[in-house]
């Protein structure tokens, strides 16, 4: 039966792997990794950065590549989930066939995915979407690694909820529709459109990071009122220079 790993790998740092995640390196054959196109390269760099590092000299292993489909970026209201099925299902497609002609019987395959994968990451929805297809058989097995979320709160020295109080995670298409009910403390991610000017007037204090834990990392943090126009500026400065952005931000109400 074939072996899957789905494997953590922080978020850019190559020291933010737990030693689970080396061990699980070190038993891998064959590693899938995805071509975004040139203008994100470097995130194939750094997954070949942090085999290099890992990995224990001697150990053969293989890389396989494939191109990322794009997905439908236009796509808004009632067409973004049914945008977003398509791209995973293409997705699924490029995955199953990468498993099916790449790795044995009896081999063990690894994807290396940012952050944590439980934390909005498609990989272990799109294999279990193989796995109801039934055409390849494989058990796989989720090893956690450090969130976007963790580091950014380790980063910027603060806690990710306050004393009995509750926090969510959301999306920046959510947050432009209201503040979620209930909580003071929201974690912001998949924000193409800065949706945090929305609550100018509110002020709440907002702590911003982008290529959090590379050498490329970017921080902000103050009350929104003092830093919103900087953090706007920084972002598209850096998302013209390299091609592409990924940020998160936690922001706390009085």
């Amino acid at each position: 039966m074939r072996q899957i790993y789905v494997i953590g790998i922080g978020a850019g740092d190559p020291d933010q792997l737990t030693l689970q995640a080396v061990k699980a390196l070190n038993r891998v054959d064959v590693f899938f990794l995805l071509d975004k196109g040139e203008a994100k390269a470097d995130l194939i760099g750094l997954r070949r950065d942090i085999l290099a590092e890992h990995i224990a000299e001697g150990r053969e292993y293989r890389l396989v590549e494939a191109r990322d489909p794009e997905r439908d970026r236009t796509a808004g209201g009632a067409d973004y989930s049914p945008a977003v099925g398509d791209w995973r299902t293409r997705r699924a497609d490029i995955y199953e066939r990468m498993i099916t002609d790449e790795l044995g019987e009896n081999q063990t395959g690894a994807f290396l995915v940012w952050g944590d994968p439980a934390l909005y990451d498609s990989t272990l929805g799109i294999l279990d979407e193989i796995l109801v297809r039934g055409t390849v058989g494989f058990t796989h097995e989720v090893i956690p690694g450090i969130s976007s979320v963790s580091a950014l709160l380790a980063k910027h020295r603060t806690g990710l909820n306050r004393v009995a109080r509750p926090v969510q995670i959301t999306t920046g298409r959510r947050l432009a529709q209201a503040w979620p009910e209930g909580v003071d403390d929201v974690v912001v991610m998949l924000d193409g459109h800065q949706s945090f000017r929305h609550y100018l007037a509110e002020d709440p204090v907002i702590h911003w990071g982008a290529y959090v834990g590379t050498p490329d990392e970017i921080l902000v943090s103050g009350r929104l009122s003092e830093v919103a126009d900087r953090i706007v500026e920084l972002r598209a400065e850096a998302r013209a220079r390299k091609g592409w952005i990924m940020d998160t931000y936690l922001l706390r109400r009085d």
